[in-house]
């Protein structure tokens, strides 16, 4: 073998893994993760079943290196935001922007749909998942939360059930995506239903502006109520 042939197989060999995931992702999509059979992604994949093994020994592994590699980086990115400074509205904002632009256009978008649809036949799948993503974006969304409640930002609330109101839109907007843009004529737009919701979130966690009217008259202390009325005597 030439240097220049050994050269490209290495470039191949390196790309096979990505590749097989690529094609992983096209048969979980297709046909659900139960009914997808290693052959499938193999044949997809262009390489044989063997081939496969080398650098994958299941499904779930295939399923949990989408996870890890292109959905995980997302919530890096995020975490890494929620680290540094700026206000807890500008995080929110982020958050979305990240959702709207990175990953519910992405074709990764379909693993939440798969997760929910297989959760009953793979309960070890669920609880990674469960570990991985749901749980770390709700600690995401729980510590952007409180840093608004301490600095006055927002209002006190529940942080630890308003996290789940924040995320029930966003999971939304991807299900939808999957299962119902192909029959509604027209596709979800992501992108506003993100805006909107952070108008609707933000509006209600902004604190409660004071009432406007007269301020309350100052109560005299009773000493002072006693000496006015002996002075009138």
């Amino acid at each position: 073998m030439s240097g220049r042939q050994s050269g490209r197989w290495r470039r191949r060999k390196a790309a096979r893994p990505a590749e097989i995931l690529s094609a992983a992702l096209d048969c979980f999509a297709e046909r659900g993760f139960a009914a997808t059979r290693l052959d499938d992604i193999a044949a997809r994949a262009g390489v044989t079943k063997g081939t496969l093994y080398l650098y994958f020994p299941g499904k779930e592994e295939l399923f949990k290196a989408l996870v890890r590699q292109e959905l995980l980086p997302n919530v890096e990115r995020l975490e890494a935001a929620a680290a540094g400074p700026g206000t807890a509205a500008e995080l929110l904002g982020q958050l979305f922007a990240v959702w709207a632009g990175h990953v519910a256009p992405s074709r990764v978008s379909v693993l939440p749909k798969l997760i929910l649809a297989e959760s009953g036949n793979f309960p070890e799948l669920a609880k990674f998942y469960l570990d991985e993503v749901v749980q770390r974006a709700l600690r995401l969304l729980r510590s952007i939360l409180r840093r608004g409640v301490e600095s006055g930002e927002f209002r006190p609330v529940d942080v630890e059930h308003t996290a789940f109101c924040v995320v029930g839109p966003l999971l939304l907007s991807v299900l939808w995506k999957h299962a119902f843009d192909p029959h509604a004529g027209r596709p979800l737009d992501v992108a506003a239903l993100c805006r909107a919701h952070l108008d609707t979130l933000l509006n209600g966690l902004r604190p409660a502006a004071p009432r406007r009217g007269k301020p309350p008259k100052p109560r005299r202390s009773p000493r002072k109520e006693a000496a006015r009325d002996h002075a009138r005597h």
